[in-house]
């Protein structure tokens, strides 16, 4: 659908150049912007090689499996269907590591391999268990506590400012892990009502 969305938005803005007879500044526009996109992509790689480097750093040295620890009580309540010492845990707090450093392309490898793990504890069924939906909600509504892509984005469009808007990021970043993991945890206690047909449903709902 994405896709869809930007095909239509490419072509309404070239059949409007051409109506407006603006078609030598769109193809000006569109130029410049391939030179910009290459730039960005390689300031923004240089970033992401740094970050990933340091998050595997981190696992090597067992920084990883300690901070799983620390987090322990808080996985047990968000996800209290994970058998203690699995590797889902190290997985998980690897990607929510990830997220907390805003670097959404290093994290998704590291969902995936979380999702596997959640996935093969729920026995591979095509329904998606409350802990791989939980896990869903706070990797798409991860609080940022450092938007490094965001920055650099900031960053490479001149922004005076680029970290000025860090405050914005943590409590809109807040607000949304919260309220995900509360109506998480409402379908959650619904999902379990034996009275309710759309239970299962509602596990996709989510």
């Amino acid at each position: 659908m994405l896709n869809v969305i930007w095909v239509i938005m490419v072509f309404s803005g070239i059949i409007t150049s051409v109506i407006t007879g603006r078609t030598k500044e769109v193809s000006d526009a569109i130029l410049s912007s391939c030179g910009q996109a290459v730039n960005l992509t390689i300031v923004m790689l240089g970033a992401m090689c740094l970050w990933s480097g340091l998050m595997k750093v981190a696992e090597k040295a067992g920084i990883v499996d300690a901070l799983a620890r620390l987090l322990k009580g808080v996985f047990r309540f968000l996800f209290p269907g994970i058998p203690k010492g699995h590797p889902a845990n190290g997985a998980i707090a690897m990607s929510l590591s990830a997220d907390l450093l805003g670097l959404g392309n290093a994290a998704t490898p590291l969902g995936i391999l979380a999702m596997k793990e959640l996935s093969g504890i729920n026995g591979n069924s095509p329904v998606a268990s409350n802990a791989m939906v939980m896990f869903g909600v706070i990797n798409a509504a991860c609080i940022q506590l450092i938007p490094s892509t965001v920055l650099i984005i900031r960053h490479q469009a001149g922004s005076a400012y680029p970290s000025s808007i860090i405050p914005c990021v943590w409590i809109a970043s807040l607000v949304s892990a919260l309220t995900g993991i509360i109506a998480a945890k409402v379908l959650e206690r619904v999902s379990k009502d034996p009275g309710r047909n759309g239970g299962k449903v509602l596990r996709y709902l989510v």
